[in-house]
């Protein structure tokens, strides 16, 4: 619709008091201030909202560290924490010793093979009686050539050695090997009595 098919006449909207404004009452000056609060209110959140955010990272131990510094809880301080003077007794504040991992237990339930090489009669059933009574479950007895000088155990493989290390205990015996064999087990040769 064109100005001069308007069937109205103009009144004090129509006529602008500022040629440089826009035309009607939606379009009216804004002020300064309203233009500019939304920036301000931004400016004025923003630290506190990082503020925060640093806080809550902190407590959660989410912090990232600069790199040289070692703001970590796990880093140990340098500085002793020990106050106690010459001639006074240690506060508790020591720390405990470290537990060294407890070495592991005899398998009762290998199979141990006691050989006479000694030619004394009822060696071998004597000394497997004794392993029995400590406990041993799988001991069977032989007879055998001496291939060495002193009673020994023979154990196959390392996981083994408490093992042997009992049987050898339980029979007086201080020589203890280790010897590859296609069987895991331990083997007692005697060459003499160990209770003589």
């Amino acid at each position: 619709m064109s100005k001069a098919e308007y069937s109205y006449p103009e009144d004090e909207f129509d006529v602008p008091s500022n040629p440089d404004v826009p035309r009607g009452v939606h379009r009216a000056p804004r002020s300064a201030w309203s233009r500019w609060w939304k920036f301000l209110v931004v400016l004025a959140l923003l630290p506190v909202l990082a503020f925060a955010l640093v806080n809550f990272a902190a407590r959660d131990g989410n912090l990232p560290s600069l790199p040289g510094s070692s703001s970590s809880p796990d880093a140990q301080d340098d500085t002793p924490t020990d106050t106690a003077t010459e001639g006074e007794a240690p506060t508790d504040t020591e720390t405990a010793p470290v537990e060294e991992p407890a070495a592991p237990a005899p398998v009762l339930t290998t199979p141990v093979e006691v050989l006479n090489a000694a030619s004394i009669g009822g060696l071998a059933g004597t000394q497997a009686t004794k392993l029995t009574a400590a406990g041993f479950t799988a001991v069977t007895t032989g007879n055998a050539e001496p291939t060495v000088d002193d009673s020994t155990v023979y154990y196959t493989s390392e996981d083994l050695r408490p093992t042997a290390d009992l049987v050898a205990q339980t029979l007086g015996l201080t020589e203890v090997v280790l010897q590859a064999a296609p069987e895991a087990g331990v083997t007692v040769l005697l060459v003499s009595d160990p209770d003589a």
